[in-house]
């Protein structure tokens, strides 16, 4: 069982960027696709980035594109998430998750395991 551990988040003002990592266990890690989820309060989890076992392959969900990019380093077993240009309406909890079967994927279903979030909150 893949262990996935993000870090990164916090508070910023709007305008400002994080860097989110999440850091995953096992050494198979470079053949599975990775993705970021969000979940802000009382609303549904939403697909945020996708990327590919390769890193060639990335999806983002429109309301990030050019401010959000996912990439990884398979030497280290990171995915990351960088978010510049944050807004009010990025507050949500961030979840990284892995998709056994390697490709980028926007569907919640192909993904098998899932970190515990880490907290990202933009203010006005």
């Amino acid at each position: 069982q893949v262990q996935l551990v993000e870090s990164g988040g916090g508070l910023v003002q709007a305008g400002g960027s994080l860097r989110l990592s999440c850091a995953a266990s096992g050494r198979t890690f470079s053949a599975y696709g990775m993705g970021w989820f969000r979940q802000a309060p009382g609303m549904e989890r939403e697909f945020v980035a996708a990327i590919s076992w390769s890193g060639i392959s990335t999806y983002y969900v429109d309301s990030v594109k050019g401010r959000f990019t996912i990439s990884r380093d398979n030497a280290k077993n990171t995915v990351y998430l960088q978010m510049n240009s944050l807004k009010p309406e990025d507050t949500a909890v961030y979840y990284c998750a892995r998709n056994p079967l390697g490709w980028a994927t926007m569907t919640p279903g192909d993904f098998d395991s899932w970190g515990q979030g880490t907290q990202v909150t933009v203010s006005t």
